[in-house]
């Protein structure tokens, strides 16, 4: 799997988990543009750690909390 499709996994996956509905209601929760449309949408590969962080904030998670799932064990280089 790609990073950036994990990336966009765990974070639907938290969504879900904390009962957050929509990617509006998440960029509002988080305090973020809407970049993280962008970047769910596959407009963009990559988000930045320090919106990733803010996202993190919302789910009331610590950063290596999100990376510490089974979705990134076996992560691929992007190639571009």
């Amino acid at each position: 799997m790609q990073l950036s499709d994990a990336i966009r996994k765990r974070i639907l996956d938290l969504m879900k988990k904390n009962n957050i509905k929509s990617i509006n209601a998440l960029t509002n929760l988080a305090g973020i543009s809407n970049t993280l449309h962008d970047f769910m949408n596959g407009e963009i590969e990559l988000i930045k750690i320090d919106t990733l962080l803010h996202i993190c904030e919302a789910f009331n998670i610590e950063l290596y909390e999100f990376f510490f799932d089974s979705l990134f064990k076996d992560v691929q280089y992007e190639k571009k």
